[in-house]
């Protein structure tokens, strides 16, 4: 699979060549699993467009989707080019482990977390980012998740939003979270074998 191909389009949002560099080689190294899984492993959380095979990178690409085009509306033009371009590829990233380093059947809990330790290894491996970005990008992906922040036994296990791009990153996922919001992928719908 070309799993760089599979966020083709998406990528190209993305100005800042470090940054497209960046996610471009984080992309390679998300696990395969993540190109193949539903957006739910229980079917509850997510849109009918997210679950069955490649769901959640169809989740992935709707969150995206999303925040591209909220960033071009001036309530949200705020953000600065890099702040944009880091936007676009927390959310490609966010969800890259959510069945873990060692793959679980459900959702892991503290995901996000995985996802952020992951950011900074490739930036530390690979030395593509400068440091301050590779931290923020990190903070967007591990407060992804908003106020559902806790374990199973209600243990905080990662920060919630404390920054308005932390907020809008959130905002993105939650909307291409919800049931009741159909996406339209057009000729553009995700599968697996495709790549």
């Amino acid at each position: 699979m070309n799993k760089i191909k599979v966020f083709e389009k998406e990528l190209s949002w993305i100005t800042n060549s470090n940054i497209r560099e960046f996610a471009e080689v984080a992309i390679s190294r998300l696990p395969d699993y993540f190109f193949t899984v539903a957006a739910s492993s229980t079917g509850k959380y997510h849109p009918a467009y997210a679950l069955g095979n490649g769901g959640l990178v169809r989740h992935t690409k709707a969150a995206v989707k999303i925040a591209n085009e909220l960033l071009g509306i001036e309530t949200f033009g705020k953000y600065s080019s890099e702040e944009k371009d880091l936007i676009i590829t927390a959310l490609i990233l966010h969800d890259g482990w959510k069945h873990g380093e060692n793959y679980s059947k459900y959702t892991v809990a503290e995901h996000p977390v995985v996802a952020a330790d992951f950011v900074k290894k490739v930036n530390k491996d690979e030395k593509i980012l400068a440091n301050e970005q590779a931290e923020r990008l990190a903070e967007l992906i591990i407060s992804h998740m908003g106020q559902w922040n806790t374990d199973r036994y209600k243990n905080e296990i990662m920060p919630k939003p404390n920054k308005s791009i932390q907020h809008f990153v959130h905002l993105c996922d939650y909307l291409a979270s919800r049931k009741y919001l159909i996406f339209d992928f057009g000729d553009e719908f995700y599968l697996p074998e495709n790549y």
